[in-house]
């Protein structure tokens, strides 16, 4: 018989993950997500095993700054594997407060472990290469976001060349949930992994109202890449869907992101 969740179990969210495949609360208080199999290699970002690893390793379980809610059991089976940890109750944070607590994050001392994700942005950046970059964007597109993508190897390449340090990889504020003290407790750890330094405040950049000049001097490259170039692909892939309009709309708001990122894209 295959898996299913307990009738007693109230339905969370769907899940956006790749590897989701349900997420629920118990009538105890833990939280069940459901991991199904996917992308098996372990350094992918959407490695399907990562969120359970991340969970069993408690390798951001004491973290500054970031970690993850309390781990309260991990079960595979042959059709996937059972997440269980503590309900985490959600706390409004100030998109200072959150970036005050990635950059905390981000100096934290973590062993790379051989699962953990590597060449974020480069893999997403393959995929819209396929896809055919950002023609989709049409007259939306201006001459600086054209120079953006003739630029991008070299961007990948400054990337390349900042401090790897330790990310969540989707810092979106849906993600950043919890509070323990200052730091926050963050859920969905399937992109974790040591990346460049500024990779999570370049999400924040793209989800808050967080201004470019509030960041930290040594966050400030990474951050402007990761958010010129993952904003103007979601852009790009959103024009002609239902519901775009969030994205296209940002592409005013990423003028100076992009002017930014161009500036360390030479």
């Amino acid at each position: 018989m295959s898996w299913q969740p307990s009738p007693d179990w109230h339905p969370l969210t769907a899940g956006t993950g790749q590897a989701t495949g349900g997420v629920w609360r118990t009538p105890g208080g833990e939280v069940v997500k459901r991991l199904v199999s996917g992308v098996t290699d372990p350094r992918h970002h959407a490695y399907w095993e990562r969120q359970a690893l991340v969970a069993e390793s408690g390798v951001v379980a004491r973290t500054a700054g970031l970690r993850a809610p309390v781990c309260t059991g991990v079960q595979r089976d042959a059709d996937g594997i059972t997440l269980r940890t503590a309900y985490v109750a959600p706390y409004e944070w100030a998109p200072e407060a959150l970036a005050d607590a990635l950059l905390r994050f981000s100096a934290c001392s973590v062993a790379e472990p051989g699962w953990g994700a590597r060449d974020v942005l480069r893999d997403r950046l393959r995929t819209v290469e396929r896809r055919g970059g950002w023609a989709a964007l049409g007259g939306l597109s201006t001459p600086a976001i054209q120079e953006l993508w003739v630029r991008r190897e070299a961007a990948l390449e400054a990337l390349d060349a900042l401090p790897r340090v330790p990310t969540h990889g989707d810092a979106h504020p849906v993600n950043l949930l919890g509070r323990d003290g200052d730091d926050v407790v963050a859920i969905d750890w399937e992109q974790f992994g040591l990346g460049p330094a500024g990779f999570d405040l370049g999400d924040l950049l793209l989800t808050t109202d967080l201004p470019l000049d509030a960041l930290a001097d040594q966050a400030r490259p990474g951050a402007a890449l990761v958010a010129a170039y993952t904003g103007v692909s979601r852009a790009a892939w959103a024009v002609g869907r239902a519901g775009a309009g969030d994205h296209v709309e940002r592409l005013d708001k990423l003028a100076s992101i992009v002017d930014e990122a161009l500036s360390h894209a030479s």
